[in-house]
């Protein structure tokens, strides 16, 4: 049976998805163009054996429309010959792409595929594939579930509640995020992975000084007194300090089989060993990522003792924590190089940022399993297993 292997990561630094943020003046195109150019100089191969290229961008709208993956693409030189798609699994959208090309890797269907993802969130704000006044939902949903969805903020508030989570420990979750990524910078364990633009060169949101002390001094960042009276045991512990920021940026793997990547002269970084996906409840959506644990887990044949390295998005300290406490997983094995909380989260990239630095961070430490999985609005969850080579 044929293998799937990553042979090449990068992304971009990240930059705040605001106006006057270090990346707002490059196009969302040419932010994912500029990863795809760099995946292939650093590479070495041939852009002409790519057989397909599939992006996540979540706010498919405005200059993030028609398809951006494919002219993405072209901006990046590939010749017209290279087919590309873009996909939509919300913040997993790029770790699905992921999925994609490796199980088409697998199947037989590639030999060669990029799997990749970019968000501008300066430039395409969040929700503005929703006009105002529109339902996305549907009557259907709206009859299922009578008091209606709720926002993310308000998912991580019930997270919190319902896990018992203090202020001071989500607080100080983040602060070791910020911890984590300013080291690895220093120590020079994000120069492989990161593919410098327009003179920008770090992640912008990275703050050194975080401190608990600080972040105490945040106001509950979705506060609602609609929502507080719906759910009584918030405690509004939710800020902008212990949740991830709005950003830009973009990231891409090459993604082949062993066989192939011999006979290109490819060294692989790391086997794309294991596979899944779940549904979880639409109103604590931020959940999913401790089914997909336990069903990745078990696809894989392994346990959580056999993971050396796990990249849990940090959309929000409360998910990562809850996820631990189902999980029973050392923390000290979680997001070793700083995550989302820090580095950011630019939507539509975040999957495969997330997989650029574990495999990158595999290396570095000699890890033998690797664990990734990303909570999804709208109730779902991507994970997978890699393999150290």
């Amino acid at each position: 049976m044929r293998d799937a292997v990553i042979v090449e990561a990068v992304r971009t630094p990240i930059g705040k998805g605001r106006p006057n943020g270090s990346l707002a003046h490059v196009h969302p195109v040419e932010l994912l163009a500029h990863t795809l150019r760099t995946l292939v100089e650093r590479s070495g191969v041939d852009p002409a054996l790519i057989d397909d290229v599939i992006g996540g961008t979540v706010d498919q709208v405005g200059e993030q429309a028609m398809n951006t993956t494919r002219y993405a693409v072209l901006s990046a030189g590939f010749p017209e010959s290279v087919p590309a798609t873009t996909v939509d699994r919300q913040c997993g959208s790029s770790q699905q792409a992921v999925h994609f090309a490796a199980q088409g890797v697998i199947s037989g269907a590639y030999d060669l595929v990029v799997a990749c993802g970019v968000e501008s969130m300066s430039r395409v704000p969040m929700w503005s594939n929703v006009p105002a006044g529109k339902d996305p939902f549907g009557p259907g949903v709206a009859e299922r579930y009578p008091e209606g969805l709720i926002p993310q903020g308000i998912s991580a508030e019930l997270i919190a509640a319902k896990w018992s989570l203090s202020r001071e420990e989500m607080d100080a979750f983040a602060v070791e995020s910020h911890r984590k990524a300013a080291a690895a910078w220093e120590s020079g364990l994000f120069d492989d992975e990161v593919a410098p633009l327009d003179g920008v060169t770090r992640d912008e949101c990275v703050r050194p000084g975080s401190s608990t002390e600080v972040l105490a001094g945040l106001k509950p960042a979705y506060y609602d007194p609609a929502f507080g009276e719906r759910f009584p045991q918030i405690d509004w512990n939710v800020t902008a300090g212990n949740a991830s920021p709005v950003n830009d940026g973009a990231s891409a793997v090459l993604i082949t089989s062993s066989e192939t990547a011999a006979r290109l002269g490819l060294r692989p970084l790391a086997r794309l060993h294991s596979f899944a996906v779940t549904g979880s409840d639409p109103l604590l959506m931020l959940t999913g990522v401790v089914p997909a644990t336990e069903k990745v887990l078990r696809k894989a044949s392994l346990t959580l003792d056999d993971i050396d390295l796990f990249e849990v998005n940090e959309a929000f300290s409360s998910v990562v924590l809850a996820w631990r406490q189902e999980t029973g997983a050392d923390l000290s094995k979680v997001n070793v190089h700083g995550g989302a909380i820090a580095i950011g989260h630019p939507l539509g990239a975040s999957g495969t940022r997330l997989t650029t630095t574990l495999v990158h961070a595999m290396r570095a430490r000699g890890a033998r399993y690797a664990l990734q999985t990303m909570c999804e609005a709208g109730g779902l969850a991507n994970a997978m297993v890699l393999e150290g080579l």
